[in-house]
């Protein structure tokens, strides 16, 4: 008797992927096994399948997965609608009927999708909702990454899931509790990606710092990893300020293919805020993490971080007071979030809720900070070399002995433009040296030089 994943042969499926690094893996490797279930991935309109790899970490986002849905409904007339992950684990069934899918399941459970579509294929076409309590479940959902088909680098899942109920956050109740892959699984995977001709791997999680909490600890599994024959480039996702220790900083300081870039959100300058938001951690152990990381890995190392504006109770001075640190600390890329305020999380009934309007001119204000930051960081790279890992490279027609353009990512993770003349083949996936003559919005603007 036939998989019913084998009914997907020569379908075209689309993939929306939204959020997290963790979502990119995800839908990478939902995509591979659909690929491998015969299916082709397909950009265009009318499409047999959409699937969708949903974010809900802010109401912005559920309205994104919606949109989406809607706007795959009307492109691809009579195609089976398939949502994954955060939103479809906590969308009601009688919502997701309306919107027209066909498919939701929650998370840990994505490694079933080829199957359930296949039956779709084979004429099943009653609605199927598959999702568990995650908060109950230490399962791991066993998907496989055996190549990159959408990206240049590979991002690689290590750890799902999150205990700290920051009073903001839904995604303890999305995602579940902490699980860690096992090693072997992770080098088998990483191995298969490197063989494929991928250079760069970037271990990702939800709360990545909790890899191994009772086993092998992350300095660990870098160990591991990075023995992989081949491994060119290892990135992290983002870590989290109490999971930083002498340890991973020793482990990554001794690797060469470290790339020298830390994302560690701090969300707040303010004591009485962090508290409120439930962090775990104050200002002066933050500043401390970051003296630390730059002691262990050279004061050039990019420290980038995530900043919330506009949580409940946060006043003027205590926004002064994280424009303050981020300035002090000399971070360089700053992601810039409002408040959004999430039913079923702590912050959600919190007093003291700020006017929409002083929330968007905060944001103002902190972007503003961010660009000037970035622009600093990068500067320090002009008239240098850098090592750029290649992710676009345009090559139109009919415009011999003219300058192109390539874009990628430095090792500090910086984006670098470059242009190049015709006469050189440059492929994505490559790694070429530019020397950097200028930073503009920071944005690493240089020519080829090998």
């Amino acid at each position: 008797m036939r998989r019913n994943s084998e009914r997907l042969v020569g379908k075209r499926v689309r993939v929306h992927t939204l959020g997290c690094r963790t979502n990119q893996y995800e839908g990478e490797a939902v995509a591979n096994a659909l690929v491998d279930s015969g299916a082709m991935l397909d950009d265009g309109l009318g499409c047999d399948v959409v699937l969708l790899m949903s974010c809900t970490v802010t109401s912005s986002a559920d309205g994104k997965c919606r949109r989406i849905v809607r706007r795959a409904r009307r492109d691809n007339p009579g195609a089976v609608i398939a949502v994954c992950g955060c939103w479809a684990q906590h969308l009601t069934e009688i919502e997701a009927r309306e919107l027209g899918i066909h498919i939701l399941i929650g998370n840990r459970k994505k490694h079933m999708l080829p199957d359930l579509l296949g039956s779709f294929m084979a004429g099943d076409r009653d609605f199927v909702m598959l999702r568990d309590d995650v908060l109950k479940s230490v399962e791991w959902d066993p998907l496989f990454l055996s190549r990159p088909l959408m990206h240049t680098r590979a991002f690689v899942k290590v750890q799902d899931g999150c205990d700290h109920f920051c009073t903001y956050c839904l995604v303890p109740y999305v995602r579940g509790l902490p699980v860690s892959r096992s090693a072997d699984d992770v080098v088998s995977e990483v191995r298969s990606i490197v063989c494929s001709g991928c250079k760069e791997v970037v271990l990702t999680g939800v709360h990545l710092g909790l890899y191994g909490r009772h086993g092998l600890s992350l300095a660990g599994l870098v160990r591991r990893v990075t023995a992989v024959e081949g491994l060119s480039r290892l990135r992290f996702g983002s870590l989290e300020p109490p999971c930083i220790d002498d340890e991973l900083l020793e482990m990554l300081a001794a690797t060469p293919q470290f790339q020298p870039h830390l994302h560690i959100p701090v969300q707040s300058g303010c004591d009485r805020v962090l508290n409120l938001m439930n962090r775990g951690y104050s200002v002066e152990d933050y500043e401390g993490i970051i003296r630390r990381a730059r002691s262990v890995l050279g004061e050039e190392v990019h420290i980038s971080t995530d900043l919330m504006v506009g949580f409940p109770g946060e006043d003027e001075s205590s926004f002064e007071d994280s424009l303050g640190l981020l300035s002090k600390l000399r971070i360089g890329k700053v992601h810039v979030f409002p408040f959004s305020p999430r039913e079923g999380t702590e912050a959600f009934e919190m007093p003291d809720q700020l006017p929409r309007e002083e929330v968007a001119a905060r944001m103002r204000r902190a972007l503003s900070l961010g660009d000037t930051l970035l622009n600093e960081f990068g500067s320090r790279w002009i008239g240098r070399d850098v090592r750029v890992l290649v992710e676009k490279a345009s090559h139109p027609l009919g415009r011999k002995g003219r300058p192109i353009l390539a874009s990628g990512l430095s090792p500090s993770f910086l984006r670098v433009e470059c242009e190049y003349p015709d006469s050189v083949v440059l492929e994505p996936g490559t790694e070429k040296t530019v020397r950097v003559e200028g930073c503009f919005g920071g944005v690493l603007k240089g020519r080829l030089i090998a």
